[in-house]
């Protein structure tokens, strides 16, 4: 589940939960609308979670650098 669709989940979510009173036989809708906003927002911080991993600069640690240096007047080359 991507960002995109963990965000819909919770707009939809919280359309039901708040904005709509509808009563309905054998359903409840703000419960439905709370479990969208649930289930929407454990993808959200999944999806952040995971992405994180891929972020180009790390979360501390250490940086090593590998420096080479090219002897051009060495005949042996």
């Amino acid at each position: 589940m991507g960002m995109g669709v963990s965000i819909f989940l919770i707009a939809i979510g919280a359309i039901l939960a708040f904005a709509i009173n509808y009563t309905a036989s054998g359903i409840d809708i703000n419960t439905v609308g709370v479990i969208l906003m649930v289930v929407g927002g454990i993808g959200l911080a999944l999806s952040m979670l995971f992405w994180s991993s891929f972020a180009p600069f790390p979360m501390g640690g250490t940086r090593t650098t590998t420096t080479t240096h090219s002897h051009i007047d060495d005949p042996h080359l």
